[in-house]
């Protein structure tokens, strides 16, 4: 929740990117994840603060997968964001529901002149609520959004 991976959540990180390489029949080079670790980090971790950012991780995630930096550009400011759930919280619930979001990010796509189709935007969605609906209801209330 401070906006980097650092710590514990670094270690999960690369256990689940490597899971994945392998799961998609990528060859590993290393045997050991620490030395795979301190390469990444060396390459990516353009500060050397040991953690990583969310600049950071846009540069490391394909163009199409950094759709959250894209966000964070979009709202920049406190009255930015007001203006946005004001905006996308179509029914005044005082939440944004999956519709909501999805019509949210896929004018942040269209926006940012990045590609997508429904499929993408569906799965896009998906992960927005899986990170940051924290009770699960399937909607984002303001302070869910605003993390």
């Amino acid at each position: 929740g401070n906006g980097y991976i650092e710590g514990k959540e670094l270690e999960n990180f690369f256990q689940e990117l490597e899971s994945a390489r392998k799961g998609a029949g990528m060859d590993s080079k290393y045997d050991n994840l620490g030395d795979k670790m301190k390469e990444f980090m060396h390459k990516y971790d353009k500060n050397a603060d040991g953690k990583i950012e969310m600049a950071e991780l846009a540069q490391i995630l394909p163009t199409e997968e950094n759709f959250l930096l894209c966000f964070r550009q979009h709202v920049g400011s406190s009255s930015e964001f007001m203006e946005a759930w004001r905006r996308y919280d179509t029914d005044r619930s005082g939440y944004i529901e999956a519709n909501e979001l999805k019509g949210f990010l896929s004018d942040l796509l269209k926006k940012a002149n990045r590609p997508y189709d429904e499929p993408k935007l569906q799965e896009y969605t998906q992960t927005i609520l899986r990170m940051f609906d924290m009770n699960g209801d399937g909607k984002l209330g303001l302070s869910e959004m605003s993390r």
